[in-house]
């Protein structure tokens, strides 16, 4: 079926109907977008309980309550939705089923809705990766060597590897965002990467393909097309600046001067979004290498981008109109994209840089950062965009959680020239402030001013062989705008240092009393007292930094008291979820106890690898964590035997960084042998 290919567009925006399947910035984005087209179309938009700033940003006409963050990724929900509001067009953001054929399809065949994008035909084609290597091999587009069908056996994978040689990826066919994708150096690192690939891949598939490592760029290409054969390009990205193949910053136009090479690979994309007749916006990725000459197809995103941004910034396009303009059947002529642009004509004379912040502690490997955002401060003004959904009107603040991606803010930078543009980055990443959660900020500010970065001497690998050295520069950094020295700066000294404390957005005072009323959820527990009504005065308020923190001395009265007790109350905030702190089922570990194994990041517990009485060596793999469907392994800080491990109540169980793990023993010499080949 080819859904916007067999039928009149416009006949698919009869009623004007839009709905955003999808939350977070991006949301906001095509929501504001919406707003903005020549015709008016009514909005929709999904929210959860938890999660709805993108809506109070965006504005849609209406907003519709799902049950939980998986009702995103429920197909047969998303149906009823569709009909019961007779939407007509559907935008899938990113993620979630944006590349998913199965949805596209029903939702025209059974709720009569377009899902704005390629069609279901062409997602089929290009969002599975090894059909996308086909079609290039097809259109004679250079690829790295792989398997010609996914596989789960770790004997044939390691068959294909040793043929062709290490290092090599380990891909989901249907991965994305960094997930479902291992390097693998060695035979002894096969076996893992692929039980956790396939762990992160929806069809749990995947393939081995040569790894192209050493001065490759990461390249994409901007096509549209609209469908008839018809395509054009908006130049290139540079995504080389990336951390276990996530990206963290990207710019446009690539940083290399050999635009001859840059031009074949435009060329090779458009070839073959041309091959399929390719409709709607879609980035063709390769791997470049300036020294050789040679690149990579990888492979075609069939979707908008997160750093789409970039590309608007340095063309004058609005990416994400062009797509629903598109769906309504706008011509080339009609979007401003009449002309066919050459591959080889030059980008205009601007550069841009897109900086992820994402709520994660890069002290503590990049564990995600859980908390309400309380503070999030980003300079304006010329050459600079923020595209987020954290809404600073003081109502609904984002709260982080492990349900959903970690991304906080796009900040987009632009200049006329390359120098300009990092230098902007650096300041305006200065005069940035966030409170709440720990961020990538200082990793962000150590990357655009790292002396590499400035002069475009980057590859794919840099960010993971630099990444110490990188963060540690942006912690100097942040010391120094601490101190008020930054760029020689002095008399700002105290409002520099106050602006890092959190800002309270609520008044206590003397007096303010509270009473308390505390009733027991289980009624039948003979250990819980009845309902208890507690009263809480404030007699003097010593620092208010609420919520972050609050010191006071209160007046506590409880049932049983005589009267008023006088205490000092301190409070603050933590990284930990308050449900994993109080629950019956959780213990926390000891930091000070070197028997225990603490869950060093919260999130998804979805599997324990031992059992009470197990030894185990150190490093071990003991567990795995999923944030954000990447599965991250929890290893053994030391050798021993189990003493007390905990015992999982669900499938997917929600932690919290801190939680007690493993409690271990000695080591019994006997095991020492045994225990070599669990690693």
């Amino acid at each position: 079926m080819q859904i916007g290919l067999s039928l009149p567009v416009a006949e698919f925006f009869s009623d004007n109907l839009l709905i955003s399947f999808h939350r977070g910035e991006i949301a906001v984005r095509i929501l504001h977008a919406a707003r903005e087209l020549p015709e008016p179309v009514e909005t929709f938009a999904l929210f959860t309980s938890d999660d709805r700033s993108h809506c109070d940003i965006g504005r849609p006409h209406h907003a519709i309550q799902i049950p939980s963050a998986s009702s995103y990724l429920d197909i047969e929900l998303l149906l009823d939705l569709a009909r019961k509001h007779s939407i007509d067009s559907i935008h899938p953001g990113y993620g979630f089923l944006s590349e998913n054929a199965e949805f596209a399809s029903r939702m025209w065949t059974e709720a009569g809705a377009i899902v704005i994008g390629p069609g279901p035909e062409n997602l089929a084609r290009t969002g599975d990766k090894l059909q996308a290597k086909s079609l290039a091999q097809a259109c004679n587009v250079p690829v790295l060597e792989a398997m010609s069908q996914p596989t789960s056996n770790v004997d044939e994978a390691k068959a294909f590897a040793r043929r062709i040689g290490y290092p090599v990826m380990i891909k989901a066919v249907d991965g994305g965002g960094g997930r479902g994708i291992r390097l693998v150096r060695e035979d002894a690192e096969l076996e893992s990467s692929i039980q956790r690939a396939i762990g992160e891949s929806p069809s749990r598939s995947v393939f081995v393909e040569k790894a192209a490592v050493d001065g490759f760029h990461h390249v994409e290409i901007q096509v549209i097309g609209d469908g008839t054969g018809q395509v054009r390009h908006l130049w290139e990205r540079d995504c080389s600046v990336q951390r276990r193949f996530q990206k963290v910053v990207e710019c446009a136009p690539a940083l290399m001067n050999n635009r001859g090479l840059i031009a074949q690979v435009i060329e090779s994309a458009l070839r073959m979004a041309s091959e399929i007749q390719y409709r709607s916006l879609g980035t063709f990725e390769f791997l470049v290498n300036e020294q050789n000459g040679e690149f990579y197809f990888l492979e075609v995103n069939p979707r908008l981008q997160v750093e789409h941004t970039i590309t608007e910034s340095i063309s004058g396009f609005d990416l994400v109109q062009t797509q629903l303009l598109l769906a309504q059947g706008a011509t080339f002529q009609e979007l401003g994209l009449g002309p066919e642009v050459r591959s080889n004509t030059p980008p205009p004379d601007n550069f841009s840089i897109q900086l992820r912040l994402c709520a994660e502690d890069p002290s503590n490997n990049f564990a995600l950062s859980i908390g309400k955002v309380t503070e999030f401060v980003v300079p304006c003004g010329h050459g600079i965009r923020v595209d987020t959904h954290i809404n600073n009107s003081g109502a609904n603040a984002l709260v982080v959680g492990s349900n959903f991606d970690n991304l906080l803010a796009k900040i987009i930078i632009t200049a006329s020239r390359w120098e300009a543009v990092v230098r902007k980055a650096q300041r305006v990443l200065a005069d940035s402030r966030i409170s709440g959660v720990k961020t990538n900020i200082d990793l962000l500010r150590g990357i655009v001013s790292h002396p590499d970065f400035m002069t475009g001497h980057i590859d794919t690998q840099w960010l993971g062989l630099k990444l110490d050295e990188a963060y540690q520069l942006g912690r100097r950094i942040a010391d120094t705008l601490r101190n008020g020295e930054y760029s020689g700066t002095t008399t700002s000294q105290q409002s520099t240092s106050q602006s890092t404390l959190p800002v309270a957005n609520l008044l206590f005072r003397k007096g303010d009393a509270w009473a308390i009323t505390l009733e027991p959820l289980e009624q039948g527990n003979s250990q819980v007292s009845a309902q208890e009504a507690h009263h809480l005065r404030l007699s003097r308020v010593l620092r208010n930094e609420f919520p972050t923190s609050l010191s006071a001395e209160i007046e506590y009265t409880t049932p049983s008291s005589q009267g008023a007790i006088p205490y000092r109350m301190q409070l603050e905030t933590t990284s930990t979820a308050a449900s994993a702190l109080v629950s019956s089922t959780h213990r926390r570990g000891d930091p000070k106890n070197p028997t225990h194994v603490i869950l060093p990041l919260s999130g998804k517990l979805i599997e324990i690898l031992v059992r009470n009485g197990e030894a185990v060596a150190e490093n071990q793999v003991l567990a795995f964590v999923k944030q954000m469907k990447m599965e991250l392994e929890v290893r053994s800080p030391r050798a021993g035997t189990v003493k007390w491990v905990h015992e999982m109540e669900e499938e997917e169980e929600d932690v919290a960084e801190g939680m007690l793990l493993v409690e271990l023993g000695e080591q019994p010499e006997r095991d020492h042998g045994q225990m070599r080949g669990k690693l």
